[in-house]
């Protein structure tokens, strides 16, 4: 069971010990990446180019020098797409598909709001998945070329989906209908308890993990980093009180640039979404999930798989996971990284790697 399965059965075992103690789920990205890096250690070269080499194989070599990048949840605005589907007939025939999928005109809701629906977590993930997967055919309208050269791919949470779904291992009405159950799912996770998110801005990834354990033993309520973007750009996820407490610290006792509380339903990417694993996993194990034909970067481990059950796996854990994207992006320009598109609404991910190398070149597909 050694190396292309190790990283999973560690990743796996250090998972569920953070779960157990809510000073542990804190630090849970830097137990995870610590057990692997451990574990690995105790493998020879040899033996781990052997045991992958008798297996299928899950572990997948990256090549990032044209990289897709997708939006998560938080990029989409009104108005969205409208331009892109009336000049690109191959978006218009999408947001069609899944509107038949979905059971209501998703182009109207994109285009006319109202803001509050569309921002709502079970409307703006598929919209989102949607208008993303637009952006391709709109690329591919102008310069197929470069939809052909493309050599890795990564989404920002919600932006996992999409980005495994133009390296053809999902199909598009599946990640419609993933995306659809996803939102519906964290909302309700959302609903059940008070919880939200913060974002930090102006400290390093240790600087903020203090914090949260400040206001942790505050207010006696969890609360740690759920997404790590960039240094100096943390968003932190728990329970209200928690929020409104780290909120209150960062720039008194920790000083931070600012804290600035997130419009979202609820904290995503820790337990507070594991109402959600369950039908997310079961919807999962439904889907035909194919081995990608490009890697795509997890948002769980910083690293790309091609075993199908491994990807599932890893989409379901990762609702309550936080997101590795700083460590992912170092990985993508560590591996030849020479030309980012990120193709969707917004330009987030543009900016992320703007802060962490200013010499990073990514194109922005907006629709």
């Amino acid at each position: 069971v050694c190396c292309d399965r190790l990283d999973k059965l560690v990743l796996d075992a250090a998972f569920i010990a953070s779960l157990a103690n809510p000073v542990l789920a804190t630090m849970r990205s830097t137990i995870m990446l610590l057990a692997v890096q451990c574990a690995r250690a105790f493998v020879a070269p040899g033996v781990r180019r052997m045991a992958t080499s008798l297996s299928a194989g899950d572990a997948m070599a990256v090549d990032a020098a044209t990289t897709f990048l997708f939006p998560g949840q938080g990029a989409q605005s009104v108005g969205m797409a409208v331009e892109t589907c009336e000049s690109v007939p191959a978006a218009k025939a999408l947001f069609d598909e899944a509107s038949e999928i979905l059971g209501y005109d998703l182009l109207a809701k994109c285009a006319e709001g109202p803001k509050a629906e569309l921002d709502s977590t079970a409307v703006s993930q598929p919209a989102i998945f949607v208008s993303s997967m637009a952006a391709v055919e709109k690329l591919r309208a102008e310069s197929p070329d470069v939809v052909d050269s493309a050599t890795c791919a990564m989404g920002l949470s919600l932006g996992e989906y999409s980005a495994l779904c133009f390296a053809g291992a999902i199909s598009f009405a599946d990640g419609v209908k993933l995306t659809k159950l996803r939102g519906e799912a964290m909302q309700a996770a959302s609903d059940a308890q008070p919880s939200g998110m913060v974002s930090v801005i102006g400290l390093d990834k240790g600087k903020v993990a203090d914090l949260c354990k400040a206001a942790a033993d505050a207010t006696g309520e969890p609360i740690a980093i759920a997404n790590f973007l960039c240094n100096g750009n943390y968003a932190c996820s728990g329970s209200m009180a928690a929020v409104d407490k780290v909120a209150e610290l960062a720039k008194p006792e920790f000083k931070a640039r600012m804290a600035v509380k997130l419009a979202v339903a609820g904290a995503f990417h820790t337990d507070f979404m594991a109402p959600a694993v369950s039908a997310l996993s079961a919807a999962l194990a439904d889907t035909d999930v194919q081995a990608p034909r490009i890697p795509v970067v997890s948002n769980v481990d910083a690293a790309a798989h091609a075993d199908p059950a491994v990807i599932k796996d890893l989409l379901a854990k990762q609702v309550t996971s936080p997101v590795l994207f700083e460590d992912s992006v170092a990985n993508l320009l560590g591996a030849g990284f020479s030309q980012g598109y990120e193709l969707g609404p917004g330009k987030v991910i543009a900016g992320i790697f703007k802060r962490i190398d200013k010499t990073a070149s990514v194109e922005n597909v907006v629709v």
